[in-house]
């Protein structure tokens, strides 16, 4: 069942490096500018994963010119946790943070567990499966959640 699309809708995981940027990235190619969407780590000690930037060219997602950020970061540089609609939290880890952080404010935190990708498989291709696999969960539960993509192209 879908619902109308939030004003503004923030991604999180663990290290912002790998599912929280796919789902922001692909939420941007599918629902287009009207939704404003960011994305956050509970940590930033990743820069963007290559496996991730691939999977995702492979759909016109670029995410080349990601830079990873954390919770704390996004707070120093002025985006207020209580300025979005709706959070998705994509790891047990930042679902956890993200509703210690919100617990003052009238926020959606919701949680949809995406396989983290990271150290499955043992070559480049399993491995791309695995990125692929994350990536399209993440493409079906955007999809579940607010309807047909917008945007083909």
């Amino acid at each position: 069942m879908s619902t109308p699309l939030p004003q503004s809708v923030l991604f999180c995981c663990d290290h912002n490096a790998v599912r929280s940027p796919m789902a922001e990235g692909i939420m941007k190619k599918f629902y287009g500018t009207d939704t404003y969407v960011q994305s956050v780590g509970v940590r930033n000690d990743l820069e963007i994963d290559g496996f991730s930037i691939a999977v995702c060219a492979e759909i016109d997602v670029e995410l080349a010119r990601h830079r990873s950020r954390s919770f704390d970061e996004m707070e120093q540089w002025g985006d207020d946790l209580s300025s979005f609609d709706l959070v998705i939290a994509l790891s047990s880890a930042s679902q956890h943070r993200a509703l210690e952080l919100t617990r003052y404010f009238h926020l959606d935190v919701e949680y949809w567990p995406i396989l983290d990708p990271t150290g499955l498989g043992e070559t480049r291709e399993a491995k791309l499966i695995q990125f692929r696999a994350a990536r399209d969960q993440i493409a079906e539960r955007l999809i579940n959640r607010f309807g047909p993509p917008i945007n083909t192209h």
